[in-house]
Order: C-alpha cells, then sequence, then structure tokens
C-alpha cells in the first residue's frame, strides 16, 4: 500500500514535526513526511527537517495578505504531492481559502482538552480554573479556531506546584505520542471498514423508507418490509475486499460497469447477474458516484407509489 503524503506546516522549533517525521521513518508507517514548510526562514524545525533528508520551504508572511502567503504555501504543498497537511506549532491563521482547500485533510494538535480554553494561553487557563487535568486534542482543522472535529485526546494529570511552563512540558510528551498516531489512523480512515461502513449507511438511510437489517452475515438496506437495495461486503466469503454491492438495471450495464474499471467494479459471487460491486478500500472513492449507485439501486426496488413521491419531491 502506497505510503499516504503529509506536508509539515511550523513556525519554530517543530518538536510535534520531528515526532512526526520519526515516526514515519518505521517501516509499518502508514504516511511519509513530503515537505516541512514555515512562516519563519529562521525557524528551528527547518534545520532539523533538512539534516533528515527532508525538504523544506520557507517564506516570511510579514507585509503580506494573509490570503496572498497562503496561496505560496499552498502551492509549495501541492508541488511536493502533499495530500495531507498536518499543522505542527504553525503559528498563523489560515484564509478560509486555504482552509476550504485542504478540507477534511489538515489537521492540528492543540495543547488543551478541547472544547475547552480555545487559543492561546491554555496551561495557566487550566491551572487558574483549578482543573485535575489538562491535556492536549488533535482535530481537523475548519475555519474556526480550534473548533474542528476531535479525533482523539490525551489526559495529562496537575500535579501540585505545577507552573503553565512545567505542565506544558508534560503535556509535550504527550503530544508527541498522541499526533503520530493520531495522524496514522486518519491517513488510513478510508480504508477502516468502520469508516466505510459508516459512509455507506449515512447515504443509503437518507433514501425513502430505508432500513438496515443483517443478512447473509452482511449490513445490508433495504425499504422498510421489502427488498434489498445494497449490502455492504468485507472479506465475503473470503475475498479480502471493502465493497458495496448494489442493484443494475440489466446484465449489459453489470458488464458495461466491470468493463470499464475491472479494478473497481465486479461480479459478486452468488449474487447474479442483477447486482455489481463496487470496491470501498482503494483509497479514492467517488462517494457522491455511490450516492447515485444507491440511489439507482433503491429505485430497483422501490414500490411505484413510493416511486411517485420521490420523483415529486425531485422535482423541489
Amino acid at each position: 500500500m502506497a505510503k499516504a503524503k503529509v506536508g509539515v506546516l511550523i513556525s519554530g522549533r517543530g518538536s510535534n514535526m520531528a515526532a512526526l517525521l520519526y515516526a514515519a521513518k518505521h517501516p509499518s508507517c502508514p504516511y511519509e513526511i513530503v515537505l516541512v514548510a514555515a512562516n519563519d526562514p529562521q525557524a528551528a524545525g527547518l534545520t532539523l527537517a533538512t539534516a533528515e533528508g527532508v525538504p523544506t520551504f520557507a517564506h516570511s508572511h510579514k507585509g503580506m495578505k494573509r490570503a496572498e502567503f497562503d496561496r505560496i504555501i499552498d502551492a509549495q504543498l501541492r508541488a511536493a504531492g502533499a495530500e495531507y497537511v498536518a499543522l505542527a506549532g504553525y503559528m498563523r491563521l489560515l484564509s478560509p481559502e486555504f482552509v476550504a482547500g485542504w478540507e477534511n485533510r489538515m489537521l492540528n494538535i492543540h495543547p488543551s482538552l478541547l472544547p475547552k480554553y480555545k487559543g492561546l494561553d491554555t496551561h495557566q487557563k487550566a491551572l487558574d480554573a483549578g482543573d485535575s487535568h489538562a491535556g492536549c486534542s488533535v482535530h481537523v482543522v475548519t475555519s474556526e479556531l480550534d473548533d474542528g472535529p476531535v479525533l482523539a485526546q490525551t489526559e495529562v494529570a496537575i500535579l501540585p506546584g505545577d507552573t503553565a511552563d512545567s505542565l506544558a512540558a508534560r503535556i509535550l510528551i504527550a503530544e508527541h505520542q498522541l499526533y503520530s498516531r493520531t495522524l496514522a489512523d486518519f491517513v488510513t480512515r478510508e480504508r477502516q471498514p468502520e469508516w466505510l461502513l459508516a459512509r455507506v449507511r449515512e447515504r443509503a438511510l437518507a433514501l425513502p423508507q430505508a432500513d438496515e437489517v443483517t443478512s447473509h452475515g452482511m449490513p445490508c438496506f433495504g425499504i422498510e418490509k421489502g427488498k434489498k437495495f445494497a449490502y455492504f461486503s468485507q472479506d465475503h466469503h473470503g475475498d479480502g475486499i471493502v465493497s458495496v454491492l448494489v442493484k443494475t438495471t440489466a446484465p449489459e450495464e453489470q458488464a458495461m460497469l466491470i468493463d470499464s474499471d475491472p479494478d473497481r467494479y465486479y461480479r459478486p459471487a452468488y449474487f447474479g447477474d442483477g447486482w455489481v460491486g463496487i470496491r470501498l478500500d482503494l483509497g479514492d472513492t467517488d462517494w457522491d458516484q455511490i450516492e447515485d449507485r444507491l440511489r439507482k439501486s433503491w429505485r430497483e426496488v422501490a414500490p411505484r407509489k413510493l416511486l411517485g413521491l420521490m420523483d415529486v419531491a425531485d422535482e423541489f
């Protein structure tokens, strides 16, 4: 399996970047660092990355508009082939355009147990509040500061006599452990059966009168008290793949789909010519296409009255 390509943005010493970089050296790590970029040419982390053979880029943001600077960084990330971005002590607010361009592909590590204490001075805030624990969080980056979905957290006990500095030092150790594991899980999620099933379920159950049951040992979706229009297949009969099985209009359509992309489409065993399997574990699933195939499959089994209601709804 090809490793996911990650660009890391830093502003200073880059200790979290170093943790990601050294984790990436292990053969089993599912990602590699393809670029370390900084908004400060003097950032100490650049020296480390260069010494470890990782390409670097630096450009001062001073005197530049935010969107203009972000376009420069974005171009460098894409030229390096980055598929994901990891913010590691990057002390810059990002433009909406940059965030949108890396939607659901950019992570940040924050030194608090979000949603507590967004922004700066998180350790002192935890001490002032009398908290028993502080910690760190890895979250998906959105346009709101430190507000994206939290993927993972580590709690760190606050000790008697702790200062902001002593607490920060222990939390930094936790950050280094948490970030690499979470990033590894994140870049492989599109091949994880649980994540794939959740995406299929979301789309299938959005169809009128759809329900989910288990059949042939698989999660399947059908019209309530009616026929099935989709099955979620994981290593079915030992085939070693993850896919969704949907109805086709005719054997000719099944053959056409398989001929168009034999690595993605296949004839599922024991389901006959009326069904086609679509692999979901290739890492590049077009979820709009899956939604369309589920909708077409639903129409193949839906009663006429329900189809009529669906057609009326589509007109609006």
